[in-house]
């Protein structure tokens, strides 16, 4: 068994390191089997991967420096990293600021999987983000269309989303039309209203500088200039995702967003996401992106329930089908 002593620097707070009731000691203890005892500002590590544990510090202290304070989910995400032979601080986070929300909040990839999702969305046309819930495809994807609305790079930003139950079910909704879709759309609203304030965005809206609609509105259309969101593209049909992709004008981008995992549309229909990462996958300019459980920022439990899931189907892969 090995063992070594850790020194924490003399500026860093011990609560914020070790985390609540010594949260953090626990994880990193469970993570990689090994004890960890504290005395004084010195820690020592037993155990066979003692070496990791080590690295999680170091990296841990550096976040601490240059962010100021940790949570669960990155303590977690630099475990993730070490196991890979991976750096947090090397990622450079911190320098990768993609906009600033209306209260004056930096918004950041958290992840390596969100840094080259961002990376894509700013050198390619066509970007389809696919990963499970809770993996910021389509705030990310919000936050750079309003960058580039921003910096005058599009004059318009167009925000899609399938209503799957556009069937009777939606009429029997009270309301006009826009009413009966908006439930569809909120996780769009959520996102612009978190960034841009709900009053700017709101006129933003009413001037038509940024339009939420149903897919099945972008028909016959040619969009010039715009910035192009489609969100739950996994509800697409393959007619709908080949309409979606071919609006597509002069000096417009696109992003395409969708969990394959969560395809609600009814019993034969194909999903129009999965055909297109098939079809596409060799098309220049076209750029697929696929994020994981690693990348999830939502709570510690979502990723959890995510490989929960996962794992149930890789023994059960009749249950999938169903």
């Amino acid at each position: 068994m090995e063992e070594i002593r850790i020194i924490i620097d003399e500026d860093i707070d011990r609560g914020e390191i070790f985390g609540t009731l010594d949260a953090y000691l626990k994880i990193i203890s469970e993570a990689f089997q090994v004890t960890i005892n504290q005395r004084d500002n010195e820690l020592i590590v037993r155990g066979e991967n003692t070496e990791k544990a080590h690295r999680v510090f170091q990296e841990l202290m550096g976040i601490i420096r240059t962010e100021n304070r940790l949570d669960t989910q990155k303590v977690n995400y630099v475990i993730d990293l070490v196991n890979q032979g991976l750096s947090y601080k090397e990622s450079n986070f911190s320098r990768d600021t993609i906009c600033f929300t209306h209260k004056g909040k930096p918004l950041k990839p958290k992840t390596i999987g969100q840094k080259d999702y961002v990376n894509s969305i700013r050198s390619k046309d066509i970007v389809f983000g696919i990963g499970p819930a809770g993996t910021g495809k389509t705030y990310l994807a919000v936050a750079m269309a309003v960058n580039a609305f921003k910096n005058k790079e599009v004059q318009k930003i167009i925000l899609a989303r399938p209503a799957v139950e556009a069937g009777e079910r939606l009429g029997f909704l009270p309301g006009d039309l826009q009413e009966k879709v908006d439930p569809y759309l909120r996780p769009i609203y959520d996102a612009l209203y978190d960034i841009l304030g709900r009053e700017t965005a709101m006129r933003l809206k009413e001037k038509e500088v940024i339009e939420i609609v149903p897919l099945a509105y972008m028909r016959g259309r040619t969009l010039d200039n715009s910035f192009i969101i489609l969100d739950e593209a996994q509800n697409t049909t393959r007619e709908q995702m080949k309409m979606f992709l071919t609006r597509l004008g002069f000096g417009s981008r696109a992003v395409v967003n969708g969990d394959i995992t969560q395809i609600d549309l009814p019993r034969g229909k194909k999903s129009g996401l999965i055909e297109a990462i098939k079809v596409l996958k060799n098309v220049q300019d076209i750029d697929f992106c696929f994020l994981t459980e690693v990348d999830v920022v939502r709570h510690e439990l979502v990723r959890k329930i995510i490989v929960a899931y996962d794992r149930y189907y890789q023994d059960y892969p009749e249950l999938e089908e169903e």
